[in-house]
């Protein structure tokens, strides 16, 4: 493993007419910590897909008090990575972020239950109390509790909303039947914490159609009016998903390069090979370019989500297929 890293910034210089001439900057925000759920981006700096385009690219880890939307509308970032009931909502707050690019083709959102709480199937959800993170990420949960005819007031029809926090505690001292859980990261938590695979019944939110669209490429629609600045962003795109492809087919090394870079030094090399190995999943399928389909799919378990949904119209001009048109032909 290399040293780590104090700075996550690479620069390129192309020479242009005689001269040197600047590589243009980028600075990406991240939803999360540094870890593999980001593979594609560490990968394409530490390769040169980003000097080979003429970007120099930092890399801004997120965390538990970063807000992509906020660091995007306070001009801290040019582009963010972020989930797309997130995105939508900020845009019909008016925050008008655009999806420019989406790398990840399916969710990795699942509920993970102990069978020993009593869960078997959907039908067993009633009367027992549920882990779910908000901040944007309740939508499909309750989208999916009204699509099943279930209550999230409580009661014994209904079903007792746990507000969860980063972490699986509920689920391990008995506080809740089932928490939310990542594929690539919480449900390992679970498992490392000593239950078994043989304990817990997984209801994935792909398989129960009320996936939404997670990880994609956003910025403000006000940017992508200056042709410099879509320049930029199709360099960017195309960079990037080259370095998702690589981490693809190369996913431990592309762990290790991620543990290069996390700062903190609170990745395990075990957590991130498994997590890239999960994360692989997800983007396989994906060329960046959003599918329309995925996209309304969204959309309708959105608008569907509850008395209070996330949305509340049909999202208009939240998407454009310009920059990888350019990016990837």
């Amino acid at each position: 493993m290399q040293l780590m890293k104090t700075t996550i910034a690479a620069t390129a210089m192309s020479l242009m007419a005689g001269g040197a001439m600047a590589a243009d900057d980028v600075t990406l925000q991240l939803k999360w910590v540094t870890q593999a759920q980001f593979a594609g981006y560490y990968v394409a700096l530490e390769n040169g897909y980003y000097s080979d385009e003429d970007l120099n690219v930092t890399i801004k880890p997120g965390g538990p008090d970063i807000a992509p939307t906020q660091v995007l509308a306070g001009g801290g970032a040019d582009v963010t990575v972020d989930w797309m009931p997130s995105a939508l909502s900020a845009r019909e707050k008016g925050l008008a972020m655009v999806n420019i690019a989406q790398p990840f083709k399916s969710s990795g959102m699942m509920l993970t239950c102990r069978k020993d709480a009593g869960v078997a199937t959907t039908d067993d959800f009633a009367g027992k109390t549920l882990g779910v993170w908000f901040f944007g990420n309740e939508f499909p949960f309750l989208s999916w509790m009204s699509q099943l005819g279930i209550s999230t007031d409580g009661g014994e029809d209904g079903v007792e909303v746990l507000k969860q926090g980063f972490n699986v505690d509920p689920i391990l001292n008995g506080q809740a039947a089932c928490v939310s859980t990542m594929t690539y990261n919480e449900y390992w938590q679970v498992i490392d914490a000593g239950l078994t695979p043989e304990d817990l019944v997984l209801f994935k939110y792909e398989e129960q159609g009320v996936a939404t669209l997670e990880d994609g490429l956003y910025v403000l629609e006000e940017n992508l009016a200056d042709p410099a600045f879509e320049d930029k962003m199709v360099r960017f795109v195309r960079a990037s998903m080259k370095g998702w492809k690589w981490a693809e087919e190369n996913p431990e090394d592309a762990a290790m390069i991620v543990l290069d870079y996390d700062e903190t030094g609170a990745q395990t090399e075990a957590h991130q090979v498994r997590m890239m190995g999960e994360i692989a999943k997800l983007t396989a399928g994906s060329n960046g370019a959003l599918v329309e389909a995925d996209f309304q799919r969204t959309v309708d378990s959105l608008l569907a989500g509850g008395s209070d949904p996330v949305i509340t119209k049909q999202p208009e001009g939240a998407w454009t297929h310009a920059i990888t048109d350019s990016a990837l032909n």
